[in-house]
């Protein structure tokens, strides 16, 4: 069912009064996310799952979405 080498657990963190959290400072470095970066976030409702992207991580994989699209016309 996949890999877990590439997985980490950074921590927890508290939502704060405005709805607000801090990425770990270790998750940061890692993932290099640097204050102004934009960052995406979905969730599902079924399991209450969040994932929070880079915006220029998003970007690259819809642009190669797109690619692969082109390539099977």
């Amino acid at each position: 069912m996949g890999n877990y080498k590439d997985h980490h657990f950074f921590g927890s963190v508290k939502v704060g009064e405005r709805g607000q959290i801090v990425i770990p400072k270790e998750a940061r470095d890692r993932f290099d996310i640097k204050p102004e970066d934009s960052l995406v976030v979905f969730g599902r409702d079924k399991n209450q799952k969040l994932i929070i992207l880079k915006k220029n991580v998003m970007r690259d994989y819809a642009l190669k979405i797109l690619e692969d699209m082109d390539s099977q016309d």
